[in-house]
């Protein structure tokens, strides 16, 4: 049967946070998915979840939902402490999985879920929306050209208050700062590399009574890799935090260095923990490192503007139709699962350094 006259895909979403409304919405404005329910806490209260999916059923506990709906897939977009336990159940329901990163909270959990993927025949596909993203895509194009080994910087640094601050609050209940974004550019770096991580050193610091003395909410990390490559990564969540560069993602090798400039704009520096501008490039900046006879630059620097480039809801819809395709059979996730496995374990690795205090060897 074709994709154009196959049956919707009728998805279970699971979570309803920033990033669960965000693909529900998707898989509302997606040709091939129908929203067969939505489950989450205390789902009779959602008044706002009414008003915009109406008439989609909602349910407070996933193994009622499965029961109830039988859906073809489960999108689970709830806290990380939950998305092993879940996405078994949803494959043991006979359902695909689209699960937000970071896929499990221990390595051994991840492994689990891709085992039961591949056991059910099942595709599963995990959040990492910067794969979607084509600003991204040719950041890591261009980093390729840079020569061995790299340097890379990033960093994610969040100041927030309110709703914002509430959140992650709740996420650093199981999951600290550098783990939760850190295995997107953690990715991004093993992408433009290409070499095995051999070793990881972290620091962290609590900022705040707030949170578990075992959590920290400012952290970075450190990794090395076979070929000679370097990376840093850094995030920070709370009131605390500051809007100083906030924004770094920069790659530098032999042959000079590529940056994302961030939007320059007025309000831009006061939204750090707003999810558009985690996503947003502007322009990509090439440094050339080629010099003439006299010393000087041979070329100058290259701008290239990516004001066009699509927003966070169309990323999330971008996502959904990957989805889409691999429940189809169309693409082979073999290497989307390693990669994800890859970059949780350098992750969580960096959050053993930071509470041993050790260099951890991958």
């Amino acid at each position: 049967m074709s994709s154009a006259t196959a049956p919707s895909v009728r998805v279970l979403v699971v979570g309803l946070g920033t990033m669960g409304t965000s693909h529900a919405r998707a898989y509302q404005a997606i040709d091939g998915f129908e929203i067969a329910g939505l489950c989450t806490h205390r789902a009779a209260e959602r008044h706002d979840v009414a008003l915009e999916f109406p008439g989609v059923p909602r349910f407070d506990r996933l193994d009622e939902a499965l029961s109830t709906l039988r859906p073809d897939a489960v999108a689970i977009c709830t806290y990380t402490e939950h998305h092993a336990d879940m996405a078994v159940q949803a494959f043991a329901a006979g359902a695909h999985v689209f699960c937000e990163k970071p896929l499990a909270d221990t390595l051994e959990a991840a492994r689990r879920v891709v085992g039961a993927a591949h056991a059910a025949g099942k595709a599963l596909l995990i959040g990492y929306i910067l794969r979607v993203h084509p600003s991204w895509s040719r950041f890591v194009e261009i980093g390729r050209t840079l020569g061995k080994p790299l340097v890379m910087r990033m960093n994610l640094n969040q100041q927030s208050a309110g709703s914002f601050w509430e959140v992650h609050k709740k996420l650093m209940q199981s999951t600290s700062p550098i783990v939760d974004c850190g295995v997107h550019y953690v990715d991004i770096m093993c992408q433009v590399t290409r070499a095995r991580p051999v070793a990881v050193h972290a620091v962290g610091a609590r900022l705040t009574s707030e949170i578990a003395p075992s959590m920290y909410n400012y952290g970075h990390l450190h990794i090395t890799f076979d070929d000679g490559s370097v990376g840093w990564y850094e995030a920070g969540w709370g009131p605390m935090m500051s809007e100083t560069a906030h924004f770094v993602k920069d790659m530098i090798g032999p042959n000079g260095c590529v940056s994302i400039v961030a939007s320059e704009s007025a309000d831009a520096k006061t939204r750090s923990a707003d999810h558009d501008t985690h996503i947003q490039t502007n322009a990509l900046r090439i440094h050339h490192a080629d010099v003439d006879a006299n010393g000087r630059f041979a070329k100058p620097d290259e701008l290239i503007s990516t004001e066009d480039e699509p927003g966070h809801q169309e990323l999330c819809e971008r996502e959904q139709r990957l989805f889409l395709r691999a429940i189809r059979g169309e693409i082979d996730l073999a290497e989307h699962h390693q990669a994800a496995i890859n970059s949780l374990g350098i992750v969580l690795a960096a959050d053993e350094s930071v509470r041993t205090g050790e260099v951890v060897r991958l």
